[in-house]
């Protein structure tokens, strides 16, 4: 995992900026992606993230109602470039899930891996990154409430999973409508890959968010 030196404007100190998945997806600044749960081919669980602008940054494509019995998933960008893929891992008594770049193949090694802390009721899920310096990371919170901070192992807050509220009604939206907020210098892509594992390890039930249907916006 390549190490990268930013300058945030505000601060006006360097900070790390830690590649896992690609460079293109480090951010200077705060990077609120609204983030869609649903499929743009079949009925099923697919996932798309957009930008303030409207415009879509990462993709998740469903093909079919089966998608959680494949164990195998890809996270792709706005032009269907595939960035990684998670797996699950069996056996295993913990869900332990690991990340491949690009689309994996045969004997490739993973990236990085998360696991429950714990097999028995809610708890904190761990991330390690198999770049050789250790790096890891914890996530705590219920994903299926979406609301989940991301933070590194000196407690500092590297993304967060929060609901989404509708700007112009105030209203908080559904379930299948949500932020992942990116701090500067994480890698958003990797950020995204984690939203895809919480979602398969809670095995989010399907959720009511009343009779209209809710698309992305652009923001002010």
């Amino acid at each position: 995992m390549e190490l990268v030196e930013e300058t945030n404007p505000k601060e006006g100190k360097k900070m790390g900026g830690r590649i896992v998945v690609d460079k293109a997806y480090l951010y200077e600044e705060d990077k609120p992606l609204t983030v869609c749960k649903t499929s743009l081919f079949y009925t099923g669980d697919g996932f798309a993230a957009y930008d303030c602008h409207g415009d879509i940054i990462f993709r998740v494509d469903s093909y079919g109602p089966d998608t959680r019995d494949n164990d195998e998933i890809v996270l792709m960008d706005a032009t269907g470039k595939c960035l990684l893929t998670v797996k699950r891992k069996r056996p295993t008594l913990h869900q332990r899930w690991e990340g491949f770049l690009g689309e994996r193949s045969d004997g490739q090694k993973p990236i990085f891996s998360v696991r429950r802390s714990s097999i028995i009721g809610r708890c904190t899920m761990e991330i390690d990154v198999f770049d050789g310096t250790g790096e890891e990371y914890i996530i705590d919170g219920d994903f299926s409430q979406r609301s989940c901070l991301i933070y590194d192992t000196e407690k500092r807050t590297v993304a967060e999973i929060k609901r989404k509220v509708d700007a112009s009604t105030n209203v908080m939206l559904g379930r299948d409508v949500f932020t992942l907020e990116i701090k500067p210098g994480f890698d958003g892509a990797f950020a995204m890959g984690l939203v895809v594992v919480l979602d398969q390890i809670n095995g989010d039930d399907p959720v009511e968010i009343g009779d209209e249907q809710v698309h992305p916006f652009v923001e002010d």
